[in-house]
């Protein structure tokens, strides 16, 4: 008879009872990425809703295109009609890929936190397992969401410069200011990884 060549399951080792309640501490984290969930159920809902006030206002209804307006922070032109101009169709886009974007990032949050920091999920060998999360760890995770947090200020700063004729000057050079400064600070923590990275394979 073949020898089995599974090898057994390694012993999971006992902790000792204070280690062991710091150590299942980490699943008070659980409702924070349930609750991550639901605010992604919501950003589904508010990009549905705006989606179907597009279609709507493209189709001539008044009320959708009040809204589009109102929720686009668009300022019409004194004297002319309120109509679905470019600049009102780019400016809702903008905001439905912001977000997405957003949504983007929760997921980062919620599937990269809860592997890195709670639980193993498990999913090697499945076909729609995330690329990134092969390799993924508080490093990555937080030069991945860095990256993400500056393509968001990226389309926040396009819609403002979209938007130039009704925003003040103070407000453009704020909103440049503070899009720089997360570049930076996203530079800065990529560099920082990359530095304590060669130093720990160093060691090895």
């Amino acid at each position: 008879m073949a020898a089995d060549s599974k090898k057994p399951a390694a012993a999971v080792p006992r902790l000792r009872p204070l280690p062991n309640l710091i150590f299942m501490s980490r699943w008070l984290q659980l409702p924070l990425y349930l609750g991550l969930i639901v605010a992604q159920g919501v950003y589904v809902f508010h990009f549905w809703v705006e989606l179907f006030h597009l279609v709507e206002a493209a189709f001539g209804n008044d009320a959708a295109l009040d809204a589009l307006i109102k929720s686009a922070g668009y300022v019409p032109t004194a004297g002319h009609p309120i109509v679905l101009n470019e600049t009102v169709i780019m400016l809702v886009v903008l905001g439905l890929i912001d977000v997405v974007m957003i949504s983007n990032l929760l997921i980062m949050v919620i599937v990269g936190g809860y592997e890195t920091f709670v639980s193993r999920l498990d999913l090697e060998g499945h076909p729609d397992q995330p690329e990134w999360l092969s390799h993924v760890n508080a490093s990555v995770l937080k030069v991945k969401l860095g990256t993400a947090i500056i393509g968001i200020s990226s389309i926040h700063l396009l819609k403002t410069f979209i938007n130039a004729p009704n925003l003040s000057d103070k407000t453009l050079m704020w909103q440049t200011i503070i899009h720089l400064a997360f570049l930076l600070s996203a530079m800065a923590i990529a560099a920082a990884d990359r530095i304590l990275g060669a130093g720990h394979n160093g060691k090895h």
